[in-house]
């Protein structure tokens, strides 16, 4: 066992010990909202696979321990049960391996990678219908900046269709995200339709070699039967609403532009997608996401609104294991 592996994990009575696999760079960004953030969660582990990775240099200089043995260099650590919840930033294939190898530990798991174990999770949409599953899956950048949107107009009428284009800069797209971008589209159209409440859902990803790099854009795209102006203003207001409740842990998330709602026009071919449902409506939502620059730069987005949803989703369980050791 390694000098920093075999060192005590950290107690803190107030606070629920999390631990990180993933020293790239999103497990790294998370580890910094952590520790700069976080007033019910404290760092008592970094897991990696690669000795040489900054992750696991920047914790050693942090005083968190660490492990370049993966999940089995995690389980071996001094302290180990006091950890209450693990969250994974590696792959999909690798979430696999990892959520079976601790499964009889009885940790939560928070998924960052699109291997969708658990339930899909949005924390402004349907967090508290999971606050006890034992593995939560954050679904995909893409997921966490669109579907509250959707979630948000469905919430008002009927959404039949709903398609999203999320955006990003080349260079915020690590060898993970490149190496999972299957799994991006099939796991965030699967949770449009699961969490956002769409009939229907594609996912569509773009990776722009634009320099300098972009922020994160996002467009969500969907198809209604509405064409009362009433329920236009109901949808506005609910999309309006449901941006300043992702900005309570997303600061940069925000509206580029008003809420577009217009009937489709006659002839449009749109039976294809809507599978023959009727609709008189499109409604238009573009979005820009501006990460905090806690590790990566500010155009990293994408990654900023994963860790922030996973930080917020940790957040919540620590204030429910809190209430519940009060009661």
């Amino acid at each position: 066992m390694s000098e920093e592996a075999a060192r005590e994990l950290p107690a803190d009575a107030t606070k629920a010990t999390v631990a990180i696999i993933g020293s790239g760079n999103i497990g790294s960004d998370l580890m910094i909202k952590v520790i700069r953030l976080s007033k019910s969660l404290a760092m008592g582990a970094m897991v990696g696979i690669d000795p040489a990775s900054d992750g696991l240099a920047r914790a050693k200089r942090l005083g968190i321990p660490t492990t370049d043995r993966g999940v089995d260099g995690l389980i071996a650590m001094p302290g180990f049960e006091q950890i209450r919840v693990i969250f994974d930033a590696t792959s999909a294939k690798a979430h696999e391996a990892n959520a079976a190898a601790l499964a009889p530990y009885g940790k939560q798991l928070i998924d960052l990678t699109p291997a969708a174990i658990g339930p899909f999770v949005v924390p402004v949409v349907n967090l508290d219908d999971h606050i006890d599953a034992p593995n939560v899956n954050m679904v995909t950048c893409g997921g966490q900046a669109t579907i509250p949107i959707v979630a948000a107009i469905s919430r008002v009428t009927p959404v039949a269709y709903a398609e999203i284009v999320a955006s990003i800069a080349s260079k915020s797209a690590g060898p993970g995200t490149r190496a999972n971008i299957d799994e991006f589209t099939e796991t965030t159209s699967r949770a449009i339709e699961a969490v956002g409440g769409a009939a229907h859902g594609k996912a569509i990803i773009i990776l722009n070699p634009a320099e300098p790099p972009m922020i994160m854009r996002d467009t969500v795209f969907c198809l209604i039967d509405a064409a009362d102006p009433e329920i236009h203003e109901r949808i506005t207001s609910s999309v309006e609403k449901m941006v300043a409740d992702v900005q309570a842990y997303v600061p940069g998330y925000r509206l580029k532009q008003k809420v577009q709602i217009t009937a489709v026009p006659d002839g449009q071919p749109v039976g294809t997608l809507t599978a023959g449902v009727e609709v008189t409506h499109q409604v238009s939502v573009f979005l820009e996401i501006e990460g905090a620059a806690h590790y990566l730069p500010a155009y990293a987005g994408n990654l900023d609104i994963m860790t922030s949803a996973a930080l917020r989703t940790a957040e919540t369980l620590a204030a429910r294991d809190l209430s519940e050791a009060q009661a």
